[in-house]
C-alpha cells in the first residue's frame, strides 16, 4: 500500500506582487495606497480592543447585538470579516462595554499645552 501525499495548492501571487510594485512607483498611488492601509489598520485596532473589551467582559456576540439593538449577524461580522463599521455603531458598541471613543492627534497642535497631543473625547 503506498501512500501519496497531495500537496497543497499555493496561489500564486507573484504577478500581483509585481503588480504592485509597479505602481507603487506612481507617488499619487504610493501615497493613497499608504493612506489607505494607515486607515484600515486603525479601524483593525479598533475593532480588536473592542473585542478584547467585550471578551474580558464576558459578553457574547449575540449579547452585545441585544445592548446595541442591532443583529447578531451584523455584531459577528464587525468582529470576524473585513468591514468598514460606522462610527454610530463602534461608539454604540464602546458603550455598551463601558469604554469610550477617543481621538488623540498626533501633531502638536497650536492649542495643545506643554507640547502634549490634544485629545478631543467624543461623547462628553
Amino acid at each position: 500500500m503506498s501512500t501519496t501525499h497531495q500537496k497543497t495548492p499555493v496561489l500564486d501571487t507573484t504577478h500581483y506582487q509585481k503588480r504592485r510594485t509597479r505602481e507603487l512607483q506612481d507617488a499619487t498611488f504610493e501615497h493613497q495606497y499608504r493612506q489607505a492601509r494607515a486607515e484600515i489598520a486603525q479601524v483593525d485596532a479598533v475593532m480588536r480592543k473592542l473585542d478584547s473589551l467585550r471578551e474580558d467582559a464576558g459578553i457574547s456576540k449575540a449579547e452585545l447585538a441585544r445592548l446595541i439593538g442591532k443583529n447578531p449577524s451584523v455584531v459577528r461580522r464587525l468582529f470576524t470579516a473585513e468591514v468598514n463599521p460606522e462610527l454610530k455603531t463602534i461608539a454604540a458598541i464602546a458603550s455598551a462595554l463601558g469604554a469610550r471613543l477617543e481621538i488623540t492627534s498626533e501633531k502638536p497642535s497650536s492649542t495643545s499645552r506643554g507640547g502634549s497631543p490634544q485629545r478631543d473625547r467624543l461623547n462628553e
